[in-house]
């Protein structure tokens, strides 16, 4: 299984099937929201039947039992990976848990990740403007040890987590991480970024690379590369 979930921040799906049309195997994809408003759920079964396997990144965080009815119909999409913001509670992400148990009907549900603290998040940020006191890796530990509490597969956090979330939660848990840029890229609106060399490092499960690969001029290769960086 790939350690490279691409993320395909296009708006519609002849974007998407252009685009993964070099790659010679199955990738691991990201599906956000950019791509499902503009292209709608469709896109899921467009990329499913190419062969890939899907991370839907639509950050549920509403009450437990709409959570719970979203993530029963997204659990019949065959998708591979969901998530929900732990800032829900523990009872949401009981309640994603049970909604993906429900929706699978006795098939296997899709693995379920909670989002800590978002990499554009600084702690100024997150001090001040969310009044969460002390450090982002604080925050995120907590929010990680609730969605283990809750039966979570594991999180999205920055790489700088990641082995701090492994320590607290254990090298099962899955950590999932964005703000990967090549070296020789742009942080664009990240601020707590790193390389994939870097994230190998931290012991980090899978990243999430966005614009390095899709804005490549060899996408393909440019996605060989980080692949093997991490293996």
């Amino acid at each position: 299984m790939s350690k490279t979930i691409i993320a395909l921040d296009f708006s519609t799906a002849e974007e998407v099937v252009e685009f993964l049309k070099p790659f010679e195997e199955p990738v691991y994809v990201k599906i956000g929201m950019e791509l499902t408003y503009g292209a709608g759920l469709d896109i899921v079964r467009t990329v499913k039947e190419m062969g890939h396997h899907i991370f839907l990144d639509l950050k549920l965080h509403d009450i437990p039992n709409t959570v719970k009815g979203g993530m029963k119909n997204l659990a019949k999409l065959g998708v591979d990976l969901v998530n929900v913001h732990a800032a829900g509670g523990i009872e949401m992400m009981k309640a994603a848990v049970a909604g993906l148990e429900e929706g699978a009907a006795g098939a296997k549900r899709p693995l379920c990740i909670a989002v800590t603290v978002l990499t554009s998040v600084s702690k100024e940020a997150m001090n001040d403007q969310l009044g969460i006191p002390g450090e982002v890796q604080d925050t995120a530990i907590r929010y990680a040890l609730n969605a283990k509490a809750a039966g979570l597969d594991g999180v999205v956090c920055s790489v700088h987590e990641a082995a701090s979330v492994h320590e607290a939660c254990g090298k099962d848990f899955l950590t999932v991480t964005p703000g990967i840029r090549l070296a020789s890229d742009s942080k664009d609106d990240q601020k707590r970024v790193a390389t994939p060399d870097y994230a190998k490092e931290q012991g980090c499960d899978m990243i999430v690379v966005g614009r390095s690969i899709t804005k490549s001029a060899d996408p393909y290769g440019t996605y060989r590369k980080i692949e093997e960086m991490m293996n």
